[in-house]
């Protein structure tokens, strides 16, 4: 499949290992993907979804051990004030005690469940407008179809499946 990305997309599948190593995740996940495609392209400024707000809005949820806004707010109409318990959770254990990070080191880091369907997704999207080479699109489409805090993320700023299929038809058609 790894044959079929564009050069572009390439770039960001190498470039999420490299955030996963950055925050010693033991694995790269959806999230880093994300991270990587809004680092890498200009899909997402397309959809009006500014790169360095994207940016923010994942390490927020990242330092949150996942836990997206909906969440959050969920969680808060029960009374329990998620905010503070990651303040805690930092004081005892360190800054980014929940953001997954438990492998030091550099060295191979497996792709999650959740990022081989979105990678597999990618290539489905790919195949289903006719295109030979899977491009940042192709995986901006799969992130919004794979349910997880990715999605979820993307869902907050106005970028749902049916939004990226709309921009993928616009420039197919230019």
């Amino acid at each position: 499949m790894f044959e079929r990305f564009t050069p572009e997309l390439r770039e960001v599948v190498v470039g999420a290992q490299r955030v996963a190593s950055d925050e010693t995740s033991a694995n790269v996940d959806a999230l880093h993907l994300l991270t990587s495609l809004a680092r890498g392209t200009g899909v997402l400024t397309a959809l009006g979804c500014p790169a360095d707000e994207l940016a923010d809005d994942l390490r927020r949820v990242r330092r949150r051990g996942g836990m997206s806004d909906a969440d959050v707010e969920a969680l808060s109409g029960f009374g329990i004030d998620v905010e503070h318990i990651v303040d805690r959770v930092e004081q005892t254990h360190g800054p980014g005690a929940l953001t997954g990070g438990q492998r030091s080191g550099r060295g191979h880091r497996p792709f999650t469940p959740e990022a081989k369907k979105v990678l597999e997704k990618s290539l489905r999207e790919a195949i289903d407008v006719g295109s030979k080479r899977i491009e940042g699109e192709h995986l901006l489409l799969a992130l919004t179809a794979v349910p997880g805090v990715a999605a979820d993320v993307l869902a907050q700023r106005g970028i749902d499946y049916l939004a990226v299929r709309r921009l993928l038809e616009q420039r197919e058609a230019s």
